[in-house]
This record gives structure tokens, C-alpha cells and sequence, in this order.
């Protein structure tokens, strides 16, 4: 860059700090008023949306967890099992399926999951009986 005084100089601003502006400013792009166009306020909006972005990935994380666990407790219900009993007889029989999967099934495949919670009340053969 070419500057004609002094001042010039020293008023210019360096390239990266330009750059670490706009940024900002990309990420302020939908707000109304000085949120978007002041820098000093323009920063602290935006820290405060990305916490809240933050925790939010946490928070539906969350719900989608109690959502699932829900529906399987519904799943569950309808076919006179409990949820706790209903897992672990699933785990005793090597059927080892996550809440998404299982509540998936609940909803979209009722017969399955008939026979899943059929499967989770029975008990499982040991192997100890068996002869050669």
C-alpha cells in the first residue's frame, strides 16, 4: 500500500483485523440495527448467540433422548411390559438395539416390536443343559 501522508499511515487499519471484522459481521448478517452494523455490540450479540447455539446442541440432544424413551415406554405399555424389565430382557436375549432404533420400531413396525417385548419376557436357554 501507498500512503500519501503520514496519517494515512497510521490510521490504517491492518488487513487481518479487517478480515476478523467481517467475520463477525458475516455472522451478524440477520440482525436489525446496531446488532449488526457496531462492532462493540455486533461481537457481544454474537458470542451470545454461539452460547446459546452451543448449549441448544446439548439441549436436543437431551430431548430426543426422553422423546425416544417415551415412545418406547408407550411400545411398551400397550403390551403390558415395563420399560426397565423390557430392556433387560432384551439384553439377556443378546438383542442389542439403542432407543432410537427401538422407538423407531415402536412406531413404524408394531408387530416387531410385539415380538421384541414376546422375546424380552421369555428367558433365554443358559447352554449348560445341553448335551453333545
Amino acid at each position: 500500500m501507498v500512503f500519501t501522508t503520514v496519517i494515512s499511515l497510521v490510521r490504517a487499519r491492518r488487513p487481518d483485523e479487517f478480515w476478523r471484522k467481517r467475520r463477525i459481521f458475516k455472522l451478524a448478517a440477520h440482525y436489525i440495527g446496531r446488532p449488526r452494523n457496531c462492532y462493540s455490540i455486533t461481537i457481544r450479540n454474537v458470542h451470545r448467540a454461539l452460547a446459546y447455539a452451543t448449549k441448544g446442541r446439548a439441549l436436543k440432544k437431551q430431548d430426543m433422548r426422553e422423546l425416544w424413551t417415551q415412545r418406547v415406554n408407550a411400545g411398551c405399555e400397550q403390551h403390558g411390559v415395563q420399560f426397565p424389565e423390557f430392556q433387560e430382557g432384551l439384553y439377556r436375549n443378546d438383542i442389542l438395539l439403542n432407543r432410537k432404533v427401538l422407538a423407531d420400531l415402536a412406531i413404524w413396525e408394531p408387530r416387531t416390536f410385539e415380538a421384541l417385548a414376546l422375546i424380552s419376557q421369555s428367558v433365554p436357554d443358559s447352554g449348560e443343559g445341553k448335551k453333545d
